[in-house]
């Protein structure tokens, strides 16, 4: 069936595009192959530059959504701009400080909490205020997650419960926009990724590879199955969908007791 998930002629709004292994830009991309418009939000002038080959041609805005006003800035512009009416958003952006190492999370600073808070859930917030006035009714708001959040990877630290904020987030926009609006928030808790993000975490390279194994298929996440599902939720294909978190982590949050698995931990010898 041609144009399946109804996206031909919309306009979106991706924040979070670094590099060719970003979500957010495997979902761009996807979005443009389905017909749609993508506007880019990136954090500074320095990341526009690094990206001038990727995004050649394509309207680019600057917004670092920790620095007060510039959210609302940005909804200005891209309404100036004749970009409004958006019908969707996409939140692909989360930042903490490993700068000092990995530390136990009770050792977790005031400073570098609250940043990654700002930066990586609370912007969603912001975000949401300050473009409501420009998206279409049934607009739908996408972030990027994590498939579990009841887990506690030793590596992962406090980015844990602020992904957990995250989620929560999601919920509470889409019961506050629904007083006046049709516009829908969803998340997609995405499993472990070969991403240049999540290269910046100590030790992930184990915890991928141990994850691949507990996958059903043994095979981990394609970055695009992650952008697949996005891509989903912001077409009007997905409209019972709201307040939820769709997992998408190929059954490894559903596979801990894997009979290969438990034989090389009990008996890795053999």
């Amino acid at each position: 069936m041609p144009d399946f998930l109804q996206l031909t002629g919309k306009t979106f709004l991706v924040f979070g595009v670094a590099n060719r292994k970003s979500v957010a830009w495997f979902v761009a991309k996807t979005l443009e192959e389905q017909g749609a418009s993508v506007l880019y939000s990136v954090r500074s002038e320095t990341r526009r530059k690094s990206l001038e080959t990727l995004l050649a041609g394509k309207p680019i805005f600057l917004c670092d959504v920790e620095k007060p006003g510039e959210i609302e800035r940005l909804a200005a512009e891209v309404a100036a701009a004749g970009h409004a009416p958006l019908h969707g958003i996409v939140h692909s952006i989360a930042f903490a400080n490993y700068s000092e190492g990995f530390k136990p999370f009770h050792e977790t600073q005031r400073a570098d909490f609250l940043q990654a808070t700002a930066v990586s859930a609370f912007s969603l917030v912001e975000i949401a205020r300050a473009f409501k006035p420009h998206l279409a009714r049934d607009a739908s708001v996408v972030t990027i997650g994590i498939s579990s959040l009841i887990v506690t990877p030793d590596n992962y630290g406090y980015m844990g419960p602020i992904k957990a904020a995250l989620e929560s987030s999601v919920r509470f926009l889409a019961k506050s926009f629904s007083a006046d609006t049709a516009v829908r928030f969803n998340g997609v808790g995405a499993g472990p990724l070969k991403t240049s993000a999540s290269a910046g975490i100590p030790g992930y390279i184990e915890s991928y590879l141990y994850a691949e194994k507990l996958t059903f298929r043994k095979k981990n996440l394609g970055t695009q199955e992650v952008a697949d599902a996005v891509a989903f939720l912001l077409s009007p294909r997905s409209s019972g969908i709201n307040g939820t978190t769709l997992v998408v982590d190929a059954g490894l949050g559903s596979n801990y007791f894997d009979q290969e698995i438990i034989r090389l931990t009990m008996r890795p010898e053999k």
